[in-house]
């Protein structure tokens, strides 16, 4: 196998890993952050007097998860734009 293939083949795989990962941490954001939320209402509808502190604590646990959902964005984008493994010369 030649440079020019394996260099095709590393971009190949760098461009497929990169639109898995950010798809499965869009996904698995999304899926936490409903149950989340749900969970949520249900607690304000069950102590309406705890109201304020369970948003408080929902809005935290909001942003933990979507930093999940960042992190894959931004491993995604290493891979694409400053993948170590991929020569910039020929």
């Amino acid at each position: 196998m030649d440079a020019e293939t394996s260099q095709t083949i590393l971009v190949a795989v760098s461009i497929f890993t990169c639109g898995l990962t950010t798809a499965l941490g869009a996904v698995g954001a999304a899926a936490a952050e409903s149950r989340i939320g749900s969970a949520a209402m249900d607690a304000m509808a069950r102590q309406p007097d705890e109201t304020a502190s369970i948003t408080r604590n929902l809005f935290v646990s909001l942003a933990m998860v979507e930093s999940t959902a960042i992190f894959c964005l931004v491993i995604g984008l290493i891979l694409l734009f400053a993948n170590p493994l991929m020569s910039t010369g020929g």
